[in-house]
């Protein structure tokens, strides 16, 4: 094959090639125009639908507009006709009101004409009889009552008897009446406070932990707290106890405290304990304070406000002193409201009578006098220390309202459960029991416990060596032998516990 024919053969090849490509590439493009011309025109088939449903929900809220415009249109409409309905009502009834007030208004005047005309008639009778007996009216009307009195005497006397005996009847009714109603406005619990806490555990097996190795962890708990823990059989129950009920919150709040930090030890014992004491002084506070505010005393001091919440840790024969004394406030605010007296003078009086009893156990002298001691050193108003004084006879009655402090504290304490005499014997015994005992020279504290038949006498070790405490054993027994009167035996322990603390620094 010679080279020209080669070349336009290659050149015959090429040109078929690139007219066969033209075309392809052609057919291409009409078929993706095509495409894109059909989505082109369901995008706008779409978007025609959703204009015609948007045009259709906006037909549909329109129409539900105009149909809540009409109702609301429909709803003032009547409201308008029940107003001037009531408005007519009004106009009617004022003119009644009216019509009435002119006739009441003519009744009056024709018997303020009646009254005169008899006011006329009597003085005319009156001048005709003085013109007749040569008497003044005023000797006229007393000459008519001798007369009658005379004639009518024995009558006169029945009748008078009979007005003050009904009179008499009536003021004995309306008096029960009030203190009846006065009693009923009260109705708060009066169950009396024991001498226990029961402390519920969670888990049984805690019982081991508070004893301790050979009880000393137990030990600890009622030497910190003055307190009894009685651990028996019933299943996860502690009962503490303690004739002071403040003791026995310290002891609670102790030993909830220490479980809920699982480190129970001898030390972790004390600081809890003092924690416990601390958390209660603040507590008092909280307690005086909501007593008062549910009382309706707003004024009182912050430190007589402390010592009435530490009525609620003091009993009076198994009464709680602060209970006590708030139904006293109720009592007295009622009967003075009913008798015209000084409210508030009656209630504080009530509320802080006992006030004393917050502190007689560490000041002479009656809770009386410590009482109004302590109000005049805070400035309590004179009236209600004069209101309260009275209540136990030591000082006179100098105002109205003293009765009343007195009636309310009769009453209260009268109440069926309201005390318990031989828990307040039992009380006593108890107290007097370890005052016997700090009274000693070199004794740091001492609790009575088993219900008074042991005495735990804990001493200073500096002071008391080991045979001073037991001649202070010996010397204690027998100023409780000759001093109290008990059943059976009381155990004087006496223990002396050495510390020795230093500081590495």
């Amino acid at each position: 094959m010679n080279l020209p024919l080669l070349v336009g053969v290659l050149l015959g090849g090429l040109a078929v090639g690139y007219l066969i490509r033209h075309l392809w590439g052609a057919q291409q493009a009409n078929s993706i125009e095509q495409k894109s011309k059909g989505r082109i025109e369901a995008a706008e088939q779409k978007a025609a639908g959703i204009v015609v449903e948007a045009q259709k929900k906006a037909a549909d809220v329109l129409a539900d507009m105009q149909r809540e415009d009409r109702e609301r249109k429909a709803e003032i409409i009547s409201l308008e006709k029940r107003v001037l309905e009531r408005e007519e009502g009004l106009d009617k009834r004022l003119a009644e009101a009216h019509k009435e007030e002119t006739g009441l208004r003519q009744k009056l005047d024709k018997l303020s004409d009646d009254e005169r005309e008899l006011k006329a008639k009597r003085e005319g009778i009156e001048k005709k009889l003085h013109e007749i007996s040569g008497l003044s009216p005023e000797k006229a009307k007393e000459e008519m009552f001798r007369q009658i009195a005379e004639s009518y005497r024995e009558e006169v006397f029945v009748f008078s008897k009979k007005m003050i005996q009904e009179r008499q009847a009536e003021i004995d009714r309306k008096m029960s009446e009030i203190i009846y109603t006065s009693l009923q406005g009260y109705s708060r619990s009066h169950v009396a406070e024991m001498t226990t806490t029961v402390f519920h555990l969670q888990d049984e097996e805690i019982k081991g932990k508070i004893i301790g190795r050979e009880g000393r962890n137990i030990r600890t708990l009622e030497r910190a707290t003055g307190a009894e823990f009685i651990i028996d059989e019933t299943p996860d129950t502690i009962v503490i106890s303690s004739f002071d009920p403040f003791r026995r919150e310290v002891a609670r709040l102790a030993l909830e405290k220490l479980i809920k930090d699982g480190r129970i030890q001898p030390a972790k014992i004390e600081e809890k304990v003092e924690e416990a004491r601390q958390e209660l002084q603040k507590r008092i506070f909280e307690i005086g304070e909501a007593a008062t505010m549910e009382v309706g005393i707003y004024d009182l001091p912050k430190e007589i406000l402390e010592l009435v919440g530490r009525l609620h840790f003091r009993t009076s024969f198994g009464q709680n002193v602060l209970n006590h004394s708030l139904e006293m406030v109720h009592i007295a605010s009622y009967l003075a409201s009913e008798l015209g007296l000084d409210v508030m003078v009656a209630k504080k009086g009530a509320l802080l009578h006992d006030i004393g009893k917050a502190i007689d156990h560490e000041v002479e002298g009656t809770h009386v006098e410590i009482g109004r001691k302590i109000l005049k050193k805070y400035g309590i108003a004179e009236k209600v220390i004069e209101a309260m004084q009275s209540h136990h006879d030591e000082y006179p009655y100098a105002i109205p309202e003293a009765f009343l402090v007195t009636t309310a504290d009769v009453l209260s304490a009268a109440r069926p459960g309201a005390r318990r005499g031989t828990l307040e014997n039992y009380v006593k015994r108890l107290a007097d029991l370890e005052k016997i005992a700090s009274e000693f020279p070199g004794v740091k504290s001492s609790y009575a416990i088993s219900a008074g038949r042991e005495l735990r006498v804990f001493v200073i070790p500096e002071k008391i060596d080991d045979f001073g405490a037991l001649e202070l054993a010996r010397q204690i027994a027998n100023k409780v032998q000759s001093e109290l009167r008990y059943p059976g035996e009381i155990k004087i322990n006496v223990i002396r516990e050495m510390r020795a603390v230093e500081y590495a620094k």
